[in-house]
């Protein structure tokens, strides 16, 4: 159970406090709802880009770093389809450092075509390092499309093509931050030795004064459901040929999530699991394989992927991968498999809440679902899923017709 308590700012920030007096540290947690998905499609990768560009200095603080660092603090962020998040950790003594550096950024951001340039430079050759030359790299670049065709989902991170980057402009970048970066679209979370009173009293001071201006309604287009198989084949100079196969899923929120989830672990996840008991220990087809979810606010995807083994054929690979995907619909899984997915889900919580910036990021990622307690009722949901539910979740996920196979062959 993580205890908390909460309040909104005038502006709109809302802000959610957790009381740990057994740490000197505190963490300081700003999640803005905004990722990929709410970019033009004509201008993608430019929340990754302010993810970098918030590093690059406000008005009133050049260097964001060199304040945090002397008081003892450090900070990083990530952007996702869903979400950008910022976050620092300092000693609690230090505390009000943290509020002065994201209050000003969000505030005053400096604006500079030098600095836009710079950040322009370092994500275009993130894009060019991580995903186009690194092996496996351009995967979701070519999956993502596949899968989705309508909704923003269909595009990464970091955007369709480096010359979204490339061609960004200052209009285009203060639209982006006006629009996205601003109290009302923002929760801030403090957690370790603080009390409720000091961050009521140092929110106010810092961030009360930041204008809020009117909430950003997102208007997505919805992915229509998928009457049929897709495929692609793509090749690249890599050590191993691999297959991935994704499945459309019910979002987040969704009471049938957690189920899907569940199945997903029953398939692939770890050495006991299904997939690697069939296809690498018995049948020897694959060098590693596992399910996964992208487990995102809007409707996701179940993946399945997997390294083959030298000389085996991907067609092959992937008519193995449909047999154990069949055996599994033909039959309701084991209660004694479930219940063990079920304690893996409920292990990973409990070391999950173990970290500070954890729990922070938690109740941030709850509370943008619409209830920060959702946060202690994780638990809950995943030991109500039954085998019906699980049968249930794979007859309507786990349909050839919804699946997208990458066949990605080395060369």
């Amino acid at each position: 159970m993580i205890h908390f308590t909460e309040f909104t700012l005038d502006n709109g920030l809302r802000c959610i406090v957790h009381e740990d007096f057994s740490t000197p540290m505190a963490v300081l947690n700003v999640m803005y709802d905004v990722g990929s998905r709410d970019e033009d499609p004509g201008h993608t990768g430019f929340a990754h880009l302010f993810e970098h560009l918030m590093f690059s200095g406000s008005v009133n603080i050049p260097s964001y770093d060199e304040p945090l660092q002397r008081v003892g603090g450090e900070n990083n962020a990530f952007t996702s389809s869903d979400v950008t998040n910022y976050y620092l950790s300092l000693p609690a003594a230090n505390l009000e450092t943290g509020f002065w550096l994201e209050s000003d950024r969000m505030l005053n951001l400096a604006f500079s075509e030098n600095g836009l340039e710079v950040q322009r430079k370092v994500v275009v050759e993130e894009f060019k390092q991580s995903y186009l030359n690194q092996p496996y790299g351009d995967v979701w670049l070519k999956l993502k499309p596949l899968a989705y065709h309508t909704h923003p989902y269909q595009w990464n991170t970091i955007g369709k093509e480096i010359s979204h980057i490339e061609n960004a402009v200052m209009d285009d970048v203060r639209g982006f931050f006006q629009k996205h970066y601003a109290p009302q679209n923002a929760i801030l979370v403090v957690a370790g030795a603080v009390s409720e009173a000091e961050v009521r009293r140092l929110a106010e001071k810092w961030f009360g004064p930041i204008p809020g201006g009117p909430a950003y309604r997102r208007q997505l287009p919805a992915e229509p459901a998928q009457h049929e198989a897709r495929h692609l084949r793509a090749s690249a100079p890599v050590p191993l040929s691999a297959l991935y196969k994704a499945y459309h899923m019910p979002a987040r929120s969704d009471e049938r999530y957690h189920a899907v989830d569940l199945l997903s672990d029953v398939l692939g996840r770890g050495k006991s699991a299904r997939l690697h008991q069939r296809l690498v220990k018995e049948q020897a087809l694959f060098n590693n394989i596992s399910a996964s979810l992208t487990g995102s606010l809007d409707p996701g995807l179940l993946v399945i992927s997997g390294k083959l083994n030298a000389g085996v054929d991907l067609q092959a690979a992937d008519a193995a991968v449909e047999a154990v995907v069949a055996e599994f619909l033909a039959a309701d899984v084991d209660a004694q498999e479930l219940e063990k997915v079920k304690n893996q889900a409920e292990s990973s919580l409990v070391f999950g809440e173990i970290d500070l910036l954890n729990r922070a990021l938690n109740l941030a990622y709850s509370k943008l679902q619409g209830d920060a307690n959702l946060v202690n009722d994780e638990s809950r949901r995943i030991q109500a899923v039954t085998v019906a539910d699980v049968r249930t979740a794979a007859q309507t996920v786990l349909r050839p017709e919804n699946c997208s196979t990458l066949y990605y062959e080395a060369v």
